[in-house]
């Protein structure tokens, strides 16, 4: 896992947290070669904004330092191997927990009835985004309270891909946090490397634990 500080001064950094994008490319240029999987969020912390990005392989974010971060300091990121993390989790144990996601349904209308292919919609009330997060823990190997965890923030963003009307992206991402035990630890370490629901490549379903409740 890798984190960055954002310095929320510099004109890019102010367009690229509209616009996740560019984060995207400047992350993919972060690697060389097959790079493997990469899920990543931007996140508050005490009040300093950070890139956090898990990959396969260690990334080289001196470019993303001079853009969005500070390249006056001497270490602009630091990475740290998660395996030894991952292996701390195990059956029945509590985290506190912080996702951000992008919850959807797939609606199958009229001219969709050939396809079998519905069109995607976010859900944009707290209860059907919560009951989103419900459906889908079981499969990735955590088990959830209703009343243990809630929708903290949503935020819209609208952004294109390349030039085109048929190149725009619409996301919703919603924060959640809250409490949760953990089922299946093999599933459950997949899901943290590997992210859930739609919107990974822009900043979307990573989920991160802290502080296991003994």
């Amino acid at each position: 896992m890798s984190r960055m500080r954002l310095d929320p001064s510099k004109r890019k950094t102010m367009i690229a947290l509209a616009d996740p994008n560019l984060f995207h490319g400047t992350i993919e240029h972060a690697f060389s070669g097959e790079s493997g999987r990469k899920l990543w969020r931007i996140d508050t912390l005490g009040g300093k904004i950070y890139l956090l990005l898990i990959s396969e392989q260690k990334p080289m974010l001196q470019h993303a330092v001079e853009q969005f971060g500070y390249p006056q300091e001497e270490n602009g990121w630091e990475t740290k191997e998660y395996d030894g993390f991952l292996e701390k989790i195990t059956q029945n144990s509590r985290w506190h927990f912080r996702l951000v996601a992008f919850p959807t349904h797939s609606v199958l209308e009229s001219e969709d009835i050939q396809r079998k292919r519905g069109k995607v919609y976010p859900h944009v009330t707290p209860e059907y985004q919560k009951k989103w997060l419900l459906d889908r823990s079981r499969k990735h190997g955590f088990s959830l309270e209703e009343n243990g965890f809630q929708v903290v923030q949503d935020r819209s963003y609208f952004f294109r891909k390349s030039y085109g009307p048929k190149h725009r992206v619409s996301l919703l991402a919603v924060t959640f946090e809250g409490v949760l035990q953990v089922t299946e630890p093999e599933l459950f370490r997949t899901m943290l490397i590997e992210g859930i629901g739609r919107g990974k490549a822009y900043g979307l379903g990573m989920m991160t634990i802290a502080g296991e409740i003994k």
